[in-house]
């Protein structure tokens, strides 16, 4: 009978830390994409409304349209500034969550190796039993053939 891997309760929890952190990181990438995207589509909308505002001023302004339009862009252009910044900070965390997704899976490598090598061991222990018992039949029947 083979012995369980002493180590099998923290392999197990090795394992769900492994999973809890790829599922954080999976998180992580998802808001980092959305971080992006809505980046991407502020300064789409900042093009846009630039573009409108050039246009508009073909056609002639009044001193207050050329005002709501210049306000317009600045805070289009704050809004891309602190999205930016968002966008940075998410990539950071996304890089933290990849290292330590990285970490957990070292981690769990490490008790794999451990499990495969206790259960190679058992079971080279098994074979080595199952051959004496084999040998010990097999001296058994020659000695029983013998003294008939």
């Amino acid at each position: 009978m083979s012995k369980p891997f002493a180590l099998q309760t923290i392999h197990e929890l090795m394992q769900t830390r492994a999973d809890d952190a790829t599922q954080l990181l999976a998180r992580l990438i998802a808001s980092e994409r959305s971080a992006k995207d809505k980046l991407e589509m502020l300064r789409k909308y900042r093009d846009d409304y630039a573009a409108k505002f050039r246009q508009a001023a073909q056609n002639g302004l009044s001193p207050g349209e050329w005002r709501n339009y210049q306000e317009f862009l600045n805070r289009l252009d704050e809004a891309i500034d602190a999205q930016s910044q968002a966008v940075a900070q998410q990539v950071q965390r996304t890089a933290s969550g990849q290292a330590h997704w990285q970490q957990q899976r070292m981690k769990l490598k490490a008790f794999d190796t451990l499990s495969e090598r206790h259960y190679a061991s058992e079971n080279a222990q098994e074979l080595k039993r199952e051959q004496k018992n084999q040998d010990e039949f097999a001296a058994r029947s020659k000695d029983d053939k013998g003294s008939s």
